[in-house]
């Protein structure tokens, strides 16, 4: 695996050990060998989730400095998610969602860490491909 994008659920769990899957999820990046792709929306959404404890907010900081490349968005981009949002408007898709989609097209990987299975199990990116969904 080279390249994986990350959610915000999977992010919430690796900082929060009280978290049921936090075990699953930094299992799984002891061995993890590549680049972690995500985006500022999830950034945003995984602060929020953790709420005002400062000590997960800096440790969520912390993690995306020194593993995580936030993929930047252009408006083109950002009309791709209004797309895609009203495509899934049944699920319904949120904004953060839309944006790691966006950022599968861009960087042709369907390797996706998230606890969202449904959504992205749902989701398509590019032509019509499927996401390989970690942690398994």
């Amino acid at each position: 695996m080279t390249n994986l994008i990350l959610d915000t659920g999977a992010v919430v769990s690796l900082i929060d050990a009280q978290e049921p899957t936090h075990d699953a999820c930094t299992g799984f990046f002891k061995d993890f060998q590549g680049k972690i792709f995500s985006t500022e929306a999830v950034l945003t959404e995984s602060l929020y989730l953790l709420g005002g404890l400062f000590q997960h907010q800096k440790k969520c900081i912390g993690f995306f400095v020194q593993g995580v490349r936030i993929f930047p968005f252009s408006s083109k981009l950002l009309n791709q998610c209004i797309v895609l949002m009203e495509k899934y408007q049944d699920l319904p898709m949120d904004f953060a969602d839309a944006t790691l989609v966006v950022v599968a097209e861009e960087l042709a990987c369907d390797q996706i860490f998230t606890l969202d299975r449904r959504g992205f199990e749902t989701y398509r990116w590019g032509r019509n491909k499927t996401f390989k969904i970690y942690p398994e």
